[in-house]
């Protein structure tokens, strides 16, 4: 099973209310993405993915991204 992470960012007195959703999937042509989605709790959000050459590196990049969002306050 490929490991997953799902953060949010909630403060009323802002109106803010996002989530960030990274997991990291094989691809058809060997490779590994990190596939991210953002964006408001509730709304459909923005995705992006990038290719890595190995399933290591992914979740790497994937530990290094989820480190830096709790540092901005998510959790």
């Amino acid at each position: 099973m490929t490991p997953r992470v799902y953060l949010t960012r909630t403060d009323a007195s802002r109106n803010m209310a996002r989530y960030y959703l990274m997991s990291v999937q094989a691809t058809l042509f060997g490779e590994w993405s990190l596939v991210r989605e953002w964006g408001r709790i509730g709304r459909a959000g923005q995705v992006r993915a990038s290719t890595y050459a190995g399933q290591v590196e992914a979740e790497q990049a994937m530990e290094k991204l989820r480190a830096a969002k709790v540092r901005r306050g998510y959790h």
